[in-house]
């Protein structure tokens, strides 16, 4: 590819003095356009070893091979050409909690301990706005590094923290989802919510002011059903149901662990599930997407199909507090099929890179003889995950129509990954290899509607955000 480009200097243009209306991305571009799970591979996804993808007003224009496409857009300006780089669709994390991003990495002996040492004391701190603000700034320098463009992140319960996010989120026009936390008992009175009617008011004040407003989008958050009342998981239910129509989500924990499935059992003897409680409270819907489901019985995972859920594999996170681990085998089931993505959950996960959750979930998978391609572990970063999210016809594909959020993948990060990836073959296979490494580098370039947002070369990566 590197002679091919060098003989075609005549149509790449640096578009350094202006940024023009019509724009190209030049490189290898992987994108997918069906499960792998369901369909044969071949059919599942579009490889262009030279590749052009054609960008106008932050959408995707055309994408296909780089003299075939250029041809069609007479007035293109190639703006961006990467060699030894792959284009792919920004990656889309289905779960994690930005909030917890201060104590990432701390010692935890069980879920339910550290959730009290760490987790809950950080969360309080988000009260203070200036500490939201601060954390969110980080946060989102952490995601974008990591070629995240879309994720489905939990706040908590203060106000101050939501409107961080999100005003974070809109200085760089991510398309994100997220939502004031619900959570009104069993839990340190800093963070409890003083009534169950009040706290659900103020997070359908928040849906009000965010969700829609350009690419943000809100959730309805309960923490997870033991630290909600039944007041308030009605009332939660009732606010979700309420707003399906208008796209608002619900997200929250489920089986995640032993000792929290027996908790919940004790809280709620009626239920037949951990799933059962969230069905009886009305939180089971098409936009409910349900992290962890490590430990989960048949009947759930049919309840969860048929309700249309979504589920957010979190290795990294379960493998670090030794939880129960996700057989993405049983959700993928062709008898009753869960649409399902990759979560990071940040602070139990230990980074913030989707590719790295990959190599842990083929460990996952191994550890019962399930192994997980490189094809469909990639699937479920970019496509999976905006199915998983109800997105897939905005976000997820490098196909006509869809905003221009992309991932730029460097095929020799390091001097060690370059000299390796000789001795692969096909796209995959250094792909494989990429997602096994777990390099913290790996990212070239993130594109956020069709503006580069990280530059990994630059001094300044992320001048364009903090200019706006």
């Amino acid at each position: 590819m590197e002679k091919d480009m060098t003989s075609k200097k005549k149509h790449i243009q640096s578009g350094k003095d202006e940024v023009p209306t019509m724009k190209g991305i030049r490189g290898q571009v992987l994108t997918f356009k069906a499960d792998p799970f369901f369909h044969d591979e071949k059919d599942c996804y579009d490889f262009y070893p030279d590749g052009l993808v054609a960008v106008r007003d932050g959408k995707i224009l055309d994408v296909g091979h780089f003299e075939e496409t250029i041809r069609k857009h007479p007035g293109l300006t190639v703006t961006d050409t990467y060699e030894d780089c792959v284009i792919m669709p920004g990656f889309v994390d289905c779960h994690l909690h930005y909030v917890q991003s201060p104590m990432i990495g701390s010692y935890g002996d069980t879920l339910l301990n550290w959730l009290n040492t760490y987790t809950f004391p950080t969360e309080a701190k988000f009260k203070d706005k200036s500490f939201a603000d601060m954390t969110a700034k980080m946060f989102f320098r952490q995601i974008l590094s990591q070629g995240t463009t879309t994720a489905n992140v939990f706040a908590t319960t203060f106000a101050e923290s939501v409107d961080a996010f999100f005003e974070e989120s809109e200085r760089y026009g991510t398309r994100m989802i997220s939502g004031k936390v619900l959570q009104d008992r069993n839990l340190p009175d800093q963070l409890r919510d003083r009534s169950a009617e009040e706290s659900v008011m103020a997070s359908e004040s928040l849906m009000t002011k965010w969700h829609g407003r350009g690419r943000q989008m809100y959730a309805v958050v309960p923490r997870f059903a033991p630290t909600s009342t039944d007041a308030q998981l009605r009332l939660a239910g009732e606010l979700y149901r309420s707003h399906l129509d208008e796209g608002v989500y619900m997200h929250t924990h489920l089986d995640e662990a032993e000792n929290e499935i027996e908790w919940v059992a004790s809280l709620f003897p009626e239920a037949m599930s951990y799933t059962d409680v969230y069905r009886r409270f009305g939180l089971l819907g098409p936009r409910s997407v349900m992290a962890h489901c490590c430990l989960m019985e048949e009947a759930e995972w049919q309840m969860l199909h048929d309700h249309g859920c979504g589920v957010a594999h979190c290795p990294s996170s379960n493998l670090f507090l030794g939880d129960g681990q996700f057989k993405f085998w049983e959700a993928k089931d062709p008898a009753r099929p869960c649409r399902t993505g990759i979560g990071t959950d940040v602070g139990g996960g230990t980074n913030f890179s989707v590719l790295r959750q990959l190599g842990e979930a083929y460990k996952v998978g191994m550890l019962q003889s399930q192994s997980l391609s490189a094809l469909k572990g990639f699937y479920m970063a970019t496509r999976g995950g905006a199915t998983t999210l109800r997105l897939e016809d905005r976000i997820g594909s490098i196909s006509p129509g869809n905003e221009a959020d992309m991932a730029v993948i460097d095929l020799r990060p390091t001097e060690f990954a370059e000299w390796r990836l000789r001795f692969s073959e096909s796209i995959f296979d250094k792909l494989f290899v990429l997602q096994t490494l777990g390099l913290d580098n790996t990212v070239k370039a993130t594109y956020v509607g069709g503006r580069k947002v990280y530059d990994r070369d630059r001094d300044e990566r992320f001048s364009y955000a903090d200019k706006r």
